[in-house]
């Protein structure tokens, strides 16, 4: 499969703000390091179930946060640990929720797959496909209720554009005009099916107009580039009231979860993305455009090693939940009762 023709021009490669650009890769270096730790745990052993890792799709998480205000959500998919990242949550955290640890986001409870986060501002992972569309359209429907201002961001593959749940939230979402942005993932790929057998378009958001939604699409090589265009939707939700679907040509360097080898891949089509990588660009521009050192570069990467290996350490000493712990956070007293934390 190659990667598709781009929609829109090359994105810039030159002229950002120096500080912002490193803010901007050291959040998107964490999010890769955090994963690799994740998925070095898992084939020792020491992580169970299943693991969907972020890898290559880092800018739209970074560009995300950075652009929510307090009282925004996130609402989003199994691949969501990049969110809790960039959003703010203590790595050692995010690290010991994988392992099931007590001092996990959820108390161990979650796993992978269901990380929430709510003072952050996630709203959750959720692990049934194109289920937490109609979440993100109720979190939408509260915000305009109570005039809160509040925007809702939702994440979902392109796979997920073929679920029924997925119809009924963006038509709900449409009709009602809601503060909600729908942002398609599109990493080419539902699990191991590419895109030209899922699908009859390539171009997800012809769908928009039917659901009274503005739309946009691009491929996803600047972390610049995607903060400025998700801000225009963001804004219109914001201001306006009005919805919108925004399609992100973006990939994933690592099969669909850990059991996943991606041998489907060519290595020319990895290749090809690789050279679009954010994360990659943006170290280029820091070396050539702005003059930060090897020797820089070497040592943050090396004080994010530390950072996750400490999260692996905190997991791996932490403790176990609770048997009782599995049966707390089903009903909103509980959350009540524990001040919250559920």
């Amino acid at each position: 499969m190659s990667p598709p023709n781009d929609p829109t021009p090359a994105a810039p490669v030159a002229g950002h703000d120096l500080e912002r650009l490193r803010h901007f890769y050291n959040q998107m270096l964490r999010i890769r390091r955090f994963e690799e730790a994740a998925a070095r745990a898992y084939t020792q052993g020491k992580i169970s179930g299943f693991l969907h890792l972020y890898i290559g799709q880092e800018a739209i998480a970074v560009a995300t946060a950075d652009l929510m205000r307090p009282g925004d959500r996130v609402v989003t998919t199994y691949r969501d640990h990049g969110f809790a990242v960039a959003l703010g949550c203590d790595t050692g955290a995010c690290m010991a929720e994988l392992y099931g640890k007590k001092t996990g986001l959820v108390g161990g409870n979650g796993g992978s797959m269901h990380f929430f986060a709510k003072e952050q501002g996630l709203w959750g992972g959720y692990a049934i496909v194109g289920g937490h569309v109609p979440v993100a359209t109720g979190h939408a429907f509260a915000s305009k209720y109570l005039g809160d201002g509040a925007v809702t961001l939702c994440f979902l593959g392109e796979g997920a554009m073929h679920i029924g749940a997925t119809h009924e939230g963006m038509h709900l979402a449409g009709l009602w005009r809601l503060p909600v942005v729908f942002v398609i993932e599109n990493n080419q790929y539902a699990m191991g099916t590419p895109l030209r057998r899922q699908t009859a378009v390539d171009d997800l958001t012809v769908r928009a107009p039917a659901y009274r939604m503005t739309s946009d699409r691009w491929v996803v090589r600047d972390v610049f580039e995607t903060r400025a265009r998700l801000a225009r939707a963001i804004e219109q939700a914001r201001e306006e009231s009005q919805p919108s679907l925004i399609e992100l040509l973006t990939y994933r360097f690592r099969g669909h979860s850990m059991s996943d080898p991606g041998k489907y891949r060519s290595k020319d089509e990895v290749d090809q993305w690789k050279e679009r990588d954010p994360l990659h660009r943006a170290q280029v521009q820091l070396r050539d455009e702005h003059g930060v050192s090897e020797e820089e570069l070497d040592a943050l990467d090396e004080r994010i090693g530390e950072e996750m290996d400490a999260a692996v350490e905190f997991a791996e000493s932490s403790p176990l939940p609770d048997p009782e712990h599995r049966f707390r956070g089903h009903y909103v007293e509980d959350d009540l009762a524990a001040g919250g934390e559920g």
